[in-house]
């Protein structure tokens, strides 16, 4: 999941195409479904993002009242309205009606903590929690942006790669050579330096022990003469997560695949191709393009079936996007490293959002 900020944003409105008293508010490459004539081309507004959990009296203010997701109609979550895919909400509380917006947006300011606007956190079912201890040699993953958050992640027409986004459950593996240890962590324990003690019923112990992680990532380190490795990969198939990519979840069958490695060589931890490393000895999420960047071409990929099976059982959740050649990015301040997600699974009836 990425990171909440809710700041102020500079519009570019558009006619909504099949309704006369609405319009498209874009931010970034996001569009947010807004009354018509609230708001023109260059003006500032509040944007507040998909997976926000807002306060009650905010929501009575903006007149959502019983119209969020969530038990307790809290949750912004991408809709269609009218035919049009609608994902945050574009406004002006009473809050900031002091607030110069357009400078806002310029310096970049946050209003979550202001607004009362916090982070969706995805509940985690027993199978893929357990007792924890503290790890501080544990790699942990990132946050991913979205691209149509941020589209000046990549340059137009810069070597990108794009793989396919599984719908699973991050699971993180660790490997500290010398000390010959396995660390195996979700994302949010992996965030507080905290592993998941082994437990044969616990969904990630059993992708990592059923396909050999650790015995690949042992020998992954003693070819790049690296102290830790990190295996980073999703584990999928019923009982995950509502798409299961024909996995029933059992232990011979409970889907797994690669989706990045890293490696700490000399005290630099470096990001590293899977595919380069990996193939032929573990299983490794698709990969569907390799080209120059194309915001258009990449939204395009993000929707369709997936690939996994090949056998295209169900819509696509989105992709990947990374550059050829690993870099930083200014724009997030980290890696260079962004998702693009299928309007189709934002907007799929009974799915489930587990961590």
């Amino acid at each position: 999941m990425s990171t909440l900020r809710v700041t102020a944003e500079v519009l570019t409105v558009h006619e909504h195409p099949d309704a006369d008293a609405l319009e498209l508010a874009q931010v970034g490459l996001y569009r947010a479904v807004v009354a018509k004539g609230a708001y023109r081309t260059g003006e500032a507004a509040l944007y507040i993002p998909e997976q926000s959990v807002l306060p009650a009296a905010l929501i009575e203010e903006l007149g959502l009242t019983g119209r969020l997701a969530g038990s307790g109609a809290d949750r912004v979550k991408a809709v269609r309205l009218r035919g049009e895919l609608s994902q945050g909400i574009v406004c002006r509380p009473e809050a900031l009606a002091g607030v110069d917006l357009a400078r806002a947006a310029a310096e970049g300011t946050d209003f979550a903590e202001r607004l009362g606007i916090v982070k969706w956190v995805p509940p985690i079912p027993p199978t893929m929690s357990g007792d924890v201890e503290a790890a501080p040699d544990l790699l942990p993953w990132v946050d991913i942006e979205n691209i149509q958050r941020y589209p000046g992640i990549f340059e137009a027409g810069e070597p990108v790669v794009v793989t396919e986004k599984l719908h699973g459950s991050a699971c993180l593996l660790t490997y500290v050579a010398g000390q010959e240890r396995v660390y195996v962590s979700s994302k949010g324990f992996g965030a507080k330096s905290l592993a998941l003690t082994e437990d044969p019923r616990n969904l990630y112990w059993r992708a990592v022990r059923g396909h050999g992680v650790p015995e690949a990532a042992a020998r992954l380190a003693g070819r790049l003469g690296a102290r830790r490795v990190g295996v980073f990969g999703e584990v999928y198939g019923a009982g995950v997560q509502d798409l299961t990519y024909g996995a029933d979840g059992r232990r011979a069958t409970l889907g797994y695949a690669v989706f990045d490695v890293c490696a700490d060589i000399d005290g630099t931890v470096r990001w590293l191709d899977a595919a380069q490393l990996l193939d032929g000895e573990l299983p490794l999420v698709p990969r569907l393009f390799e080209g120059p960047y194309d915001s258009e071409r990449i939204l395009e990929i993000a929707t369709g079936r997936e690939t996994v099976t090949g056998r295209g059982l169900h819509l696509r959740e989105g992709v990947v996007i990374r550059p050829a050649v690993e870099r930083h990015s200014p724009v997030t301040g980290g890696r260079a490293i962004a998702k693009a997600v299928s309007g189709a699974y934002l907007t799929r009836k009974g799915g489930t959002e587990y961590e």
